[in-house]
């Protein structure tokens, strides 16, 4: 493949990704929620006047209740004459938009203020490298040639870095507008059946990423080439300053992830405590929605940008074969077309005609769109790469032929299969485990958070054996570039892993919608991310050798290990202090608001919002600076050694870190049971939606920001040591 078919081919691809969301949102957006609203009456839900919703605890909602929309029951279609809860669906859609707006615009004040100061840190440490000297420098990996100065590397690093923050922004503002415009839709298509209710679902969460796969990749693809403007032959230099993409895409993901988090979680358990409110739904949005789609671009921008960097100083990078190199853009390219036409199978060549069909429906989209991007890799290796090139290998020289990349994104892509399989056979209420922690609850909440936890324990074993397989396999074929594209293996069909990501929170804040209208009751990748940046980052420093029996190094794997549980400790504390004034707020609206229990009044909806909102910006930002700061004081004061132990001991050790008919047997909403569950559900939540994502991005944060720094840290790092 030439340069001129890599520069067709990528950008085209990005542009049917684009065009491809925009036609789902298209059929979603036909659904008319104003429409809905406008004929109907202002009449009471529920038995309640004034066309507002009853408002009660959870405990006190039977599990076979049920309000049928014109005169249908819970599984027939159709359109009745229900029109008040539908209304009212449209003004809780309302609600939820307003409060997902208000604190993601908050939030980004906060951002906008640390990526400000956080660019200007960026081009004073690297700009410092060689005093700010506008002078060309030997390059480091091609001998005997001159490359473009370290101030320029800081300028263009810093310009990276401010664009990988403003796209991950940007792919998770989308992300949420799109969720929160989709959820009243999902709702009001479940009226004529789950086929249409999942089409909707599953149509926005494919345009959510569609347009995060296909956003990020364009952006990266003009970055490289407007900076190659300037930088001519020097590759070194131009993808060099291209990993500051990465730290700016995974900088904001931190801090969606974290405040989102602390949002939802403290929401959500106090929904579960006190009743539904308002700000549950709109922490689905901000953290689920919002604070994900920031993550997995985050995911996408490092690992492409470290397989960019590695690529850089291959023969092929010393060629200036702009195909070869761009063999990461040209797997995700491959990805689009791989996940648009599996997107179909899903919405158009396969219908969802019952509940028990969405499951089996996700999961043939993993399935077709891995087989598919099997071929997809295969063709793209062949066209790209030449038959035989060199890699780096830690200061040697590895000798590497186009069918060993291939095996290593293939294994890549296959291992995230098998996590993905792993996933839902520990947490499917279809299979064993989980129904084993259900009858746990028998006995208490006691003996449901110890089955609990072992059940966490235990299903990280096949994963990791995974993770494993893949790293050996990779490293052995193409060194740390082959477990690069082994982590893009994983993340090339992310539009489709997304579209069910997002599936997810979309058809709950339906759900919620419906609850609250009075409406019948309906229904990863970071270790090897993280390793590949770990070893350009090794790379950048120029150090051949990593042993671990140094006390430099030792020291530095010790309080590595460590970071993981002082982060989980910060963020799990974050949640419980934010739902204990959540928790008070909605006992004090109850005590306080006259007619608020039985449905006669308008609880105060802001205020919850405002709880969450306050609660997560003020408890984000300590955990965000102990993952910021962390590298930049070990490599400054203690050096690269000690930097690089650290950057494995947080990778080790962070690594390891509805209702079925089985669970209807065990007693109804209020039995004993039940609320064992609830303390369960409770106490887990914070640990799989805020500690549990974000310890991906503090690995992953971490190495790409100790590779963008490398630079400094070799060249002024140690201070202490020294």
């Amino acid at each position: 493949m030439g340069v001129s078919a890599a520069d067709a081919v990528i950008p085209a691809c990005a542009a049917v990704g684009i065009a491809f969301a925009l036609w789902q949102w298209f059929l979603v957006f036909r659904v008319k929620v104003s429409a809905y609203a406008s004929v109907a009456p202002r009449a009471g839900i529920n038995g309640g006047g004034g066309g507002r919703p009853v408002f009660r605890p959870e405990s006190e909602i039977d599990d076979d209740e049920d309000v049928a929309i014109g005169g249908y029951g819970e599984d027939e279609e159709g359109e009745g004459d229900g029109a008040a809860a539908v209304a009212r669906c449209a003004e809780i859609q309302s609600a939820i938009s307003v409060g997902a707006n208000s604190f993601l615009f908050t939030q980004y004040k906060y951002l906008a203020a640390f990526t400000a100061v956080f660019a200007v840190v960026i081009f004073l440490f690297l700009g410092s490298v060689h005093r700010f000297s506008t002078d060309s420098q030997p390059c480091q990996y091609t001998k005997g040639k001159t490359c473009k100065p370290a101030l320029a590397n800081a300028v263009f690093s810093t310009i990276a870095f401010l664009l990988g923050a403003v796209t991950s922004v940007v792919s998770g503002f989308l992300g949420m507008r799109i969720a929160t415009a989709a959820n009243a839709r999902t709702t009001l298509e479940a009226r004529r059946g789950i086929g249409a209710a999942f089409a909707t679902a599953f149509r926005s969460g494919a345009v959510i990423g569609f347009l995060l796969a296909s956003l990020g990749l364009l952006v990266l693809y003009i970055a490289i080439k407007v900076f190659g403007v300037y930088y001519g032959d020097d590759w070194e230099g131009l993808y060099e300053s291209i990993t500051g993409y990465g730290l700016g895409g995974s900088s904001m993901a931190l801090f969606g992830r974290v405040g989102g988090g602390i949002y939802t979680k403290a929401a959500d358990v106090g929904a579960d405590l006190v009743g539904k409110v308002i700000a549950d739904n709109v922490g689905d949005n901000v953290g689920d929605i919002a604070g994900m789609g920031s993550d997995l671009f985050g995911s996408y921008a490092e690992s492409t940008c470290a397989a960019l960097f590695i690529a850089s100083i291959s023969s092929f990078g010393a060629e200036h074969n702009f195909a070869a190199v761009s063999y990461p853009l040209l797997i995700s390219s491959a990805g689009l077309i791989v996940c648009l036409v599996t997107t179909l199978f899903g919405t158009t060549f396969y219908k969802v005609k019952t509940v028990h069909g969405v499951a089996p429906a996700l999961k043939l989209q993993l399935v077709i769109s891995t087989v598919l991007m099997t071929v997809g890799i295969l063709v793209v290796t062949f066209l790209a790469l030449p038959s035989k090139f060199t890699m780096f290998d830690f200061g040697e020289v590895k000798q590497v032929k186009n069918w060993h990349l291939f095996f290593c994104v293939t294994i890549g892509l296959w291992a995230g299969l098998a996590i993905g399989f792993t996933t839902e056979y520990f947490t499917s209420n279809a299979y064993s485990p989980v129904r084993e922690v259900a009858d746990s609850c028998r006995t208490g909440a006691a003996t449901n958070v110890i089955f609990g936890l072992a059940l966490g324990y235990k299903s990280v074993i096949v994963p990791v054996f995974a993770i494993a397989v893949s790293i050996y396999v990779s490293f052995t074929l193409a060194s740390i570039y082959g477990i690069a594209v082994a982590a893009l293996g994983m993340l090339s069909t992310v539009a489709t892993g997304l579209a069910i990501d997002a599936y997810g929170p979309i058809s709950d804040n339906a759900g919620g919608i419906a609850e609250m209208a009075g409406m019948s009751h309906r229904i990863r990748s970071a270790a090897l991310v993280s390793l590949a940046l770990f070893g350009a980052f090794v790379s950048r420093s120029g150090m051949a050798v990593i042993n671990v029996v140094s006390p430099k190094v030792f020291v530095g794997l010790v309080v590595g290990a460590m970071l993981p549980y002082w982060f989980s400790a910060m963020t799990m504390r974050s949640v419980g202090s934010a739902a204990l004034r959540m928790v008070e707020e909605v006992r004090r609206q109850f005590a306080t608001i006259p007619g608020l229990m039985e449905g006669r009044a308008e609880p105060d909806y802001a205020s919850c919002v405002r709880i969450s909102t306050d609660a997560s910006l003020r408890e984000m930002m300590p955990p965000g600076a102990l993952v910021l700061l962390a590298p930049l004081v070990a490599g400054t004061f203690f050096g690269v050694q000690t930097l690089a132990g650290l950057l494995a001991g947080a990778l080790v050790s962070g690594v390891q870190a509805g209702a079925s008919d089985h669970a209807k047997k065990l007693g109804p909403k209020g039995s004993d049971a039940h609320k064992a569950a609830v303390i369960g559900d409770t106490i887990g939540d914070p640990l799989k939606d805020t500690s549990g994502p974000s310890l991906n991005i503090l690995i992953k944060l971490m190495a790409v920001e100790s590779l963008v720094f490398a630079p400094f840290f070799a060249a002024h790092g140690g201070l202490i040591f020294k």
